[in-house]
């Protein structure tokens, strides 16, 4: 408990001293890599936050859409040993391939290298949309990841693999064997999957996009390390997560992808030939 205390105050910090520290540079004109690298982190910390007390400005919708989460989880919470019996009967149909995939992309090492290479790639390019398309992904991987860790210990639940109950929770259990609720790799890839997705008009591009983002929740599921309701909670908090981000970032960038110029150039991400790539217009 007091370790968990120590990071959330550690967090605390973190956001309010980054949040200011990268903010200087949004009226330079031609702001060098150092600089706009800073602006970004501030920003990344700034998206955290904003996240975090987005709820304090939630309205009607807001709390109407919170029902409906609610609402399904509690649902799939009554139906959960059911649904892993289901699973279950079928986990051998499953390609080890596919599970292997899920596990991997959902681990934090992978997530991150990824999201820090797109990034990276925004930011000694010059290109201010694949900056700020990283800077959704860090932050919002970031808020995501630290919120699902702070619950799973809150929580304490049971993971299916004990073989006990849906029901059974043990509060701070510490193993991680009470640490189910919600998943760390359905937070990860389901934040990754939507923050992309949104870079694209093609629904068809999207809807792959989306495939390869809730592929890793349901492999959990297969696996036995969570339950139904543990994954659909963790698409949920992606999903709002991101948007709330999203919004935050409208007030930080100039450029946004899916950004209609009627003027000048143009930098636009792209997918074809098996790779996202970058188009450049004029």
């Amino acid at each position: 408990m007091t370790q968990l205390i120590k990071q959330i105050l550690l967090s605390i910090v973190l956001l309010s001293g980054m949040s200011s520290f990268g903010q200087s540079n949004r009226n330079i004109d031609n702001p060098n890599l150092w600089q706009d690298f800073t602006y970004d982190m501030g920003v990344v910390f700034g998206g955290v936050g904003h996240a975090y007390t987005r709820p304090l400005q939630w309205g009607g919708n807001d709390f109407k859409n919170l029902g409906f989460v609610a609402a399904g989880t509690g649902g799939l919470f009554l139906l959960d040993d059911e649904i892993r019996s289901g699973f279950q009967g079928h986990v051998d149909d499953v390609p080890q391939i596919i599970l292997d995939y899920g596990y991997n992309a959902g681990t934090p090492q992978v997530a991150y290298s990824a999201q820090g290479a797109l990034y990276l790639t925004g930011l000694f390019t010059r290109n201010e949309k694949l900056r700020r398309t990283g800077v959704l992904l860090i932050s919002s991987a970031t808020a995501t990841g630290f919120l699902q860790q702070v619950t799973k210990s809150l929580t304490g639940r049971a993971r299916p693999e004990t073989g006990l109950d849906s029901n059974h929770f043990r509060p701070f259990g510490g193993s991680s064997g009470f640490r189910s609720f919600p998943s760390g790799h359905a937070v990860l890839t389901f934040t990754a999957a939507h923050s992309l997705a949104k870079q694209f008009e093609n629904t068809w591009v999207k809807a792959g996009i989306y495939t390869l983002g809730v592929i890793p929740g349901l492999t959990r599921i297969y696996e036995d390390a969570h339950w139904t309701s543990d994954v659909v909670l963790s698409w949920a908090l992606s999903y709002f997560m991101v948007e709330a981000i999203d919004i935050y970032l409208d007030s930080k960038y100039d450029q946004k992808y899916n950004q209609k110029d009627t003027l000048g150039s143009r930098v636009s991400l792209s997918l074809g030939g098996g790779g996202v790539g970058v188009a450049y217009t004029f």
